[in-house]
């Protein structure tokens, strides 16, 4: 098994790593002005909220499938979220994003979100996790 970056979820307003760990959840750092405990909570939120989106193609969700390449929360509670889709001409490219947006916007404590669509890097296969690659018999 590849040991591939994904999944970056920072809530730290901190700047972002250039090559995340793999399902890293940042610990939350003294420089935002979100008490660490609630940054914890809406971390924990978060990745139950984007477990709730799945691709329709794919029985998985889109946190585990590793769609999720970074998320990150301002002072101001705007939630940013950068995602890719599994293809550029994915059938549900113009309503997952608002999937995504939906979903996040549900977490307490979060006030605005701002989902942003990216194709680079490309998404591949690698960047799912186990429990992806277990539901999708490719272990």
């Amino acid at each position: 098994m590849t040991d591939t970056a994904r999944d970056m979820i920072d809530l730290t307003s901190a700047a972002p790593a250039e090559t995340p760990d793999a399902s890293a959840v940042e610990t939350p750092s003294s420089a935002s002005n979100i008490p660490a405990d609630e940054l914890e909570r809406i971390t924990q939120d978060v990745v139950a909220a984007m477990k709730t989106v799945f691709d329709p193609e794919i029985p998985v969700d889109i946190y585990e499938l590793g769609l999720i390449y970074k998320v990150d929360l301002d002072d101001d509670r705007t939630l940013k979220i950068q995602m890719t889709l599994t293809a550029p001409g994915c059938p549900v490219a113009g309503e997952m994003p608002m999937w995504v947006h939906d979903a996040a916007a549900q977490v307490e404590g979060v006030e605005k979100v701002k989902v942003d669509l990216t194709f680079e890097p490309p998404w591949t296969p690698d960047r799912m996790t186990d429990e992806a690659r277990l539901s999708l018999n490719m272990l």
